[in-house]
């Protein structure tokens, strides 16, 4: 199976969407569901309840309120932003001279992985 071609700590836009145009980090990614989650995009409010804090038998509380959590994206919704011609791009592949496999970036043809 094919990977994704993103990686953790590649910057990444959105390309549909509620967060379309914007950039983000790629905090995880899970390449067998093909699906990435980028810091401060995608954002769902969770509300939760006060909670004993496991280990501690319930002297400590987790507190409770509304929580702002970011859930993943699909890797189709999102595209990847070449560091050199700053732009977002698809990815190839390209083989170097000691066999090593390298990102590519499509638009400025400069390898994305240093």
């Amino acid at each position: 199976m094919a990977g994704i071609g993103i990686k953790v700590g590649d910057t990444v836009e959105v390309v549909t969407g509620k967060d379309r145009g914007k950039r983000g980090k790629v905090v995880s990614a899970n390449p067998t569901d093909k699906r990435i989650v980028v810091e401060g995009r995608n954002i769902a409010k969770r509300h939760t309840k006060p909670r004993p804090v496991p280990g501690t038998s319930g002297q400590q509380m987790a507190p409770g309120g509304v929580l702002e959590v970011e859930q993943p994206l699909r890797r189709g919704n999102v595209m990847l932003v070449c560091p050199s011609c700053d732009g977002a791009t698809r990815v190839s592949y390209d083989m170097v001279s000691d066999g090593q496999k390298v990102r590519r970036c499509k638009k400025c043809g400069t390898h994305i992985d240093k």
